[in-house]
């Protein structure tokens, strides 16, 4: 089944509360698709709580690759896993970015989010620069082989995110996210066999409700990460109708 996977990223007080309390409530008129909300780490609990029973998932959008320890300011996956979460992001491109984590670092990550539990949303994607180069294939490939675990993958989700295009208002072009989506099914077909079939592929960049039925009905792209578009229940809703 398609998933909508919201990012609220560095966003979200306690009254937002309330949004996702909405999307609960609009999510009873939808079954064509499941959906999940990513809010900041201090929200979680909170969100858990709001979602308890509901067809709302929560995830967290970050961990740290040790258990516990001396790492002030991370958590763990297991701590995400024992406030309720069943997911956590791992490699997005503000992480790889800001951060400065590298292919080892998200294996690492989505090693541990296993190994907690929780289901491990992998995320790939090439700059402007790199793709202006001809290289997003090879990037996004290279990024695959050091960040994506081996064994079972029904606890891996991918998401595609052309770094140029996450918060910028610009959208990869329908031939573009076909491409790279069958470039990424042919990678997990090629590790996992038959089962790499099942694994989602989410497309995530500036993904909002007028784009949204368009993407979604591109071949191989199985959901969407949804950034901005996801911290307003009515927004969110609207791409979850349109999957």
């Amino acid at each position: 089944m398609t998933l909508i996977a919201g990012n609220w990223k560095m966003n979200g007080l306690a009254a937002e509360i309330s949004e996702i309390q909405s999307i609960v409530s609009g999510l009873a008129n939808y079954s064509g698709a499941d959906a999940m909300i990513c809010p900041p780490a201090l929200l979680l609990p909170a969100a858990v709580k709001a979602a308890a029973g509901s067809a709302l998932a929560i995830g967290a959008q970050d961990c740290h690759a040790e258990v516990s320890g001396a790492h002030t300011g991370d958590i763990s996956a297991q701590m995400i896993a024992d406030a309720g979460a069943v997911a956590v992001i791992v490699g997005h491109s503000e992480r790889r970015s800001d951060h400065g984590e590298q292919d080892a670092d998200v294996l690492a990550k989505a090693m541990a989010a296993h190994q907690a539990g929780l289901n491990a949303i992998i995320c790939v994607g090439e700059t402007d620069r790199q793709r202006d180069a001809g290289d997003a294939l090879k990037v996004v490939g290279s990024q695959l082989d050091g960040s994506v675990p081996g064994g079972n993958p029904d606890n891996i989700v991918i998401a595609y995110e052309p770094v140029w295009a996450i918060g910028t208002g610009r959208t990869a072009s329908e031939d573009d996210i076909a491409a790279m989506h069958d470039h990424i099914r042919n990678w997990l077909a090629s590790h996992f066999g038959d089962a790499g079939q099942r694994v989602r592929i989410l497309y995530g960049g500036s993904v909002k409700p007028a784009n949204a039925a368009e993407i979604l009905s591109v071949p191989n792209v199985n959901g969407a990460l949804v950034g901005g578009a996801s911290l307003k229940a009515d927004d969110f809703l609207a791409i979850v109708a349109a999957a």
